[in-house]
Order: C-alpha cells, then structure tokens, then sequence
C-alpha cells in the first residue's frame, strides 16, 4: 500500500522521498523518480507532509520515536489500527509536537490513484485542507469524518468487521455446498443473491437502530435462531467445523433471553454492543442514533 502511496504522488508531480526498514522494497519507486532516504530522520526533515503507512501503529510510534526532531510538517497515519489506537498516538504526537492527522484506506492498492480508491480522514480540519491537494492525487474519494481523531479507524475497523465475517461465511458456505456434492460454479450464482440482499438490509437496520424500534416484519431474530440451527445441524453432518454457527447461536440465545425472541435482527446490533435497555418495549425504546506531498512513506 505504501509503495502505492508513492507512486501515485510520484505520479501528480510531487517531489517524493521515502524511506523503508526495507530500503530494497523501494527500488521500483526510486526508479519512478523517488529519493530514497537512508534513515527516517532523512525522510521526514522539512517535509509539508509525512505519510505513514506500515504495519501498525506500533510500528509507526517506532519509526518515529528515534527522530531528534519532530516532522515540522502534518504526519498523516494511513496505518490500520483501532479508534483506541489512534487516540493514543494522537496524544503521544501531541506531547512531541507533532501535528497529526489520521485516515483509513478502503480499498486494495490497486485502487490507489484511481478513482475507485476511497480513504477515510479524521482529526483538525486544518490539517486536512491543508494537506488535501497531496491527499487527492491518492484518487477516489477523501472523506473527511471530523474532529474526532478515532472516527477514521472506528469506520475501518466496522467495515472490516462486516468483509471478515462475510468472507468467513462464505467460505463456510462453500464448504457445506462442497460437502453436499454442488459445483462451486452453480452454488456460486445463487450466493451472489445472498450478498445481493445486503444492501438494503444495512439500510433497514439503520433506520431501525436510528428509531430504536425493531418490527419483526420480515424476520425475528427467534426465527433467524432456527434458521441457524439447521444450517448448524447440517454442517455438523458433514464434519464441517461449526464454531462460527455456534457462536451466532449463543449470541441469538442470549438476546431472545433478554426478551428480544420478537424483535428484527437488527436488534442483535444493539444487544451486542450493549446499548440495549431491558424491560423497555421494542415500541418505545428510542436511543439518540449513534453517531498525502509524501515524504517517509513506508511502503509495506
């Protein structure tokens, strides 16, 4: 991603220096026209903005940890992490000076300088729109979420959740369709249904969690805990591992427990993260709805 990164900056026109714990891995961009740095004191001094993208946030604390000054310009973390770890560097940047933004990137790094690359920013707004010519020549659309320095790795980390658990799933569901004698090619014209569904699906669970209401009109989560079961039971005779079946079930046998049987499945969302309050009607609970110039770029 961070060789991404540079190459489309490199490609804008903006005068580019990087650096890697792995000075090999940046060969191709020093052949584009990038300057390699031996150190990331050498990278990041009198640069307008540092973008870091590497392994974790650890990672990015230690790369800058040794410096003997500070960047003088904006540090702009692409790295993944969570909303608690962006906060953390966010202060431990500020108790040295350091003037940080943070984002998360979307999409494959093939989509970096295309149109179909989406990242998202969260932290000062100055630091954004000043860093936003650099930002825009990564393509796509740049999303600033606001003030908030975690928002952008909440966002991430949510979204990552929904693409692990999904692909989770359908191999799983391969798996079963394999099992049972069906041809990838065939079981997979009638998944693309499934995921077909889930678009408007995480639009009715929005409005609902928004309203606080949970109508079961299409399904309940008591009739989703069947549903489960079956499909628990068939993995079960074909020797298919049903950890992740189980832990659905659990998660449906606490809710139903809790007097939620009746509700949506969007329930389940508000159950999970605990924001639920027992012995209020599903009617009548209504909660507020939840609200790169690229210099030491660190090419994984």
């Amino acid at each position: 991603m961070g060789r991404a990164l540079a190459a489309a900056a490199l490609a804008a026109g903006h005068p580019t220096v990087v650096w890697n714990r792995t000075p090999d891995k940046a060969e191709a961009l020093v052949a584009q026209g990038a300057m390699l740095a031996p150190t990331a004191a050498d990278a990041v001094g009198g640069a307008s903005v540092t973008i870091a993208c590497v392994l974790n946030y650890g990672a990015v604390r230690a790369s800058l940890a040794g410096l003997a000054d500070p960047p003088e310009g904006t540090l702009v973390n692409l790295s993944s992490g969570h909303a608690g770890e962006a906060r953390a560097l966010a202060s431990w940047a500020a108790q040295r000076g350091i003037n940080y933004l943070d984002g998360a990137i979307l999409t494959p790094a093939p989509t970096i300088g295309t149109g179909a690359a989406t990242i998202l920013y969260s932290g000062p707004q100055t630091l954004f729109h000043r860093s936003r010519p650099l930002l825009e020549t990564f393509g796509g659309t740049s999303i600033y979420l606001g003030e908030d320095i975690g928002v952008a790795s909440a966002y991430e980390m949510a979204l990552l959740d929904l693409f692990a658990m999904s692909v989770g799933g359908l191999a799983h569901a391969f798996a079963l369709a394999i099992a049972e004698g069906i041809e990838p090619a065939a079981f997979a014209r009638l998944a693309k249904g499934i995921g077909a569904l889930l678009p408007d699906l995480a639009d009715r669970f929005a409005d609902q969690l928004a309203a606080g209401r949970f109508p079961a009109d299409v399904s309940s989560i008591a009739s989703a805990g069947s549903a489960v079961a079956h499909v628990s039971d068939a993995a079960a005779a074909r020797g298919i591992d049903t950890t992740p079946l189980r832990a659905i079930q659990r998660i449906i046998g606490r809710a139903a427990a809790a007097g939620y049987g009746g509700d949506s499945y969007a329930r389940l969302a508000q159950f999970l993260a605990g924001t639920d309050h027992p012995g209020v009607s599903a009617e009548s609970a209504a909660p507020e709805p939840s609200q790169s110039a690229l210099r030491g770029a660190g090419p994984r």
